[in-house]
């Protein structure tokens, strides 16, 4: 079974708690969108970006000594959101994070498709930014095909990515392939709905339950064992596993 989810915007550098073992994949390409966002003027970059001054800055700087040759953060403890708190890494087990390396795919707007062990740096840019590339309107279409097909849909590929991320896969679908929704949601005056830290929270919980159980079918992801959340049979469909919190 294989997993994906968003990155985060928070990162860290960490070069101490884990080794990493390789280089993305799509590094000529992630050269290639450097090269074009250092032709950005700052308030170009910040205009991307849409932060404030201050974030603008220090991102602007950490963007001219960028270093991908350099890279040693192993990218699953390089991002440091919420998802990634609650799905808590450093405190899995060997056979949990040989899990996770197997399993589990990072989708990037900078680096593309990342493994959990592959060495990354810090860096500031999401699916939806608007970088100006030669030959391609947006970052959907420069990376085209190739997040689809670095997954492998021979076996179950559990969507857990938020949908900025996740159209990247689901624009490329081929007859046959199953990308299979998780939703986490609550039932709010006889409405189901979802909030997005929340829903953060319980996809880093429901990561780490997969990787410390070694689950790899459907019916094993639906015994996510969770205190707030219970799977939702009725609600959910062939394509889309819905968990609701057990105060709704």
């Amino acid at each position: 079974m294989q997993m994906i989810i968003a990155p985060a915007k928070k990162m860290v550098v960490d070069t101490d708690s884990f080794t990493a073992t390789a280089l993305p994949q799509f590094l000529p390409a992630t050269r290639q969108l450097l090269a074009a966002m250092r032709t950005l003027t700052l308030g170009q970059a910040q205009t991307m970006w849409r932060c404030s001054d201050k974030l603008a800055q220090q991102a602007y700087r950490q963007l001219q000594e960028l270093d991908l040759e350099n890279a040693a953060t192993p990218a699953v403890f390089g991002f440091s959101g919420i998802q990634y708190q609650y799905m808590a890494p450093d405190l899995l087990t060997a056979p949990a994070l040989r899990y996770l390396q197997t399993n589990l795919r990072i989708l990037s707007g900078f680096y593309g498709v990342l493994r959990p062990f592959d060495a990354i740096v810090p860096y500031r840019l999401e699916m939806q930014s608007r970088l100006p590339l030669p030959g391609a309107k947006d970052l959907y279409a420069f990376w085209g095909s190739r997040l689809h097909d670095a997954l492998d849909f021979s076996q179950p590929v559990l969507n857990l990515a938020s949908k900025e991320y996740s159209k990247a896969i689901t624009n490329y679908l081929q007859p046959g392939e199953q990308l299979t929704e998780i939703v986490f949601g609550q039932v709010v005056d006889g409405k189901f709905k979802t909030r997005a830290t929340q829903a953060k929270m319980a996809r880093g919980a429901m990561v780490r339950y997969l990787a410390e159980n070694q689950i790899n079918t459907l019916s094993g992801v639906c015994q996510f064992d969770h205190p707030q959340y219970r799977f939702d049979e009725a609600r959910s469909t062939a394509t889309k596993l819905v968990f609701c919190r057990r105060d709704s």
